[in-house]
């Protein structure tokens, strides 16, 4: 009795369990179900928009363009140097004195031996008046003693003595005349004096510098080139020389000396050239910009430098090139070439090897650029390409 109650009672409990059961599998193949059509979107998704993307290509890129073209180039060698006066020297008086005359004036152009200056020199001046009365004297005793000697009225030994008195006293005159020059200070050569500061009544020591005296037409600079390039400099070569005082001007002059030895400690060689500067813009102490020809010139395919894309696997120019046509029009795409570059100047690279002249080369905006790229040219706005670029205040 015992055991077909339990049975019954077992009975009904998997029958209360078995709705709960398949309830619990629908569930789950539902959550299954559903997560496989998510998966399944999902995927579809993708693969619709690679295909759109794959369908659609590239987007097209903005560039600026230009053809390619040669231009001659003239080797040259650059260099820095300080500009120095032709002549000139800071003029000083050999003796102590008081001014009395100032006769130069800043500024002014004079002439070789004109009077600049001049010290008090009254009493020196006596003093030579009364020395060339002494030798005039002197002068014509002697000349008294030689007659005398001549008939035999006085004794050699006495004419010598006179002879010797005479000459001591011309030579105290050309002393004393000396020590008067002194105190006149004249110009030893013809420039131009700088600015005058001294006044009458003022005292000057010997060897104070009181004004300058310059000649700056032409004018020397003086530079240094290195070693390297000492075959391709030569006496009488022209040189064109630049100071930032005067913008784009050059002025023109040529080597005069090469310096016969090599400076040791930075292997550079000095050189002086001699330029012209009639209207004396140039001032001694000014610095300077100097461009030498140097060698035949040449002819290279030129670009812009912004045109070359450096990376560590070599120099790449992009090329504007005809693509497959769109819609009935033509079309540029971008072909990526790798090139040779040369030597530079200014904004500008010469490409020695890779494209060639009439190439349509990408100047700027290549950044995003990559074989088979669309291109859209704008040119409203181009890259700089000076060979001799101004800088910018």
């Amino acid at each position: 009795m015992n055991i077909f109650k339990k049975s019954l009672s077992s009975n009904s409990s998997s029958s209360n369990q078995s709705p709960f059961r398949k309830r619990m599998i629908w569930m789950l193949i539902g959550v299954f179900v559903l997560m496989g059509l998510i998966i399944g979107f999902n995927l579809f998704k993708t693969i619709m928009i690679k295909k759109y993307l794959a369908g659609a290509g590239s987007p097209p890129a903005t560039v600026s363009t230009m053809t390619v073209a040669e231009e001659e180039w003239q080797p040259q060698l650059t260099a820095s140097g300080s500009l120095r006066a032709y002549r000139g020297v800071e003029l000083s008086t050999e003796v102590n004195g008081l001014v009395k005359k100032v006769y130069a004036k800043s500024g002014e152009d004079v002439k070789e031996g004109s009077l600049l200056m001049s010290l008090v020199q009254d009493a020196d001046r006596a003093q030579l008046l009364a020395l060339q009365a002494q030798a005039d004297l002197a002068k014509v005793v002697n000349e008294r003693d030689r007659e005398q000697l001549a008939i035999e009225a006085i004794s050699k030994n006495a004419f010598d003595s006179s002879s010797a008195d005479y000459k001591a006293k011309t030579a105290q005159v050309a002393q004393q005349a000396a020590l008067v020059a002194k105190k006149n200070l004249r110009a030893p050569f013809s420039g131009t004096v700088g600015v005058v500061s001294i006044n009458p009544g003022q005292f000057i020591n010997s060897g104070e510098k009181m004004m300058t005296l310059q000649t700056i037409d032409p004018i020397f600079v003086d530079f240094t080139l290195p070693q390297s390039v000492v075959a391709q400099i030569q006496k009488d070569q022209i040189v064109s020389v630049h100071s930032d005082a005067y913008g784009d001007q050059f002025f023109m002059g040529k080597i005069t000396a090469i310096s016969p030895k090599v400076d040791p400690s930075t292997r550079n060689i000095q050189v002086e050239a001699l330029v012209s500067n009639p209207d004396k813009k140039l001032l001694p102490g000014m610095f300077a910009n100097l461009k030498i020809d140097s060698g035949e010139k040449l002819f290279y395919i030129t670009v812009p430098q912004t045109a070359v894309t450096y990376n560590p696997y070599g120099s790449v120019i992009y090329i504007a090139k005809q693509g497959a046509s769109k819609d009935g029009k033509p079309s540029l795409e971008a072909q990526q070439v790798f090139v040779t570059t040369g030597p530079t100047r200014g904004d500008q690279v010469a490409i020695l090897k890779g494209i060639k002249v009439g190439d349509t080369i990408v100047t700027s905006g290549q950044l995003k650029l990559k074989n088979g790229t669309p291109l859209i040219v704008n040119n409203l706005v181009t890259p700089a390409n000076n060979a001799n670029p101004k800088p910018q205040e």
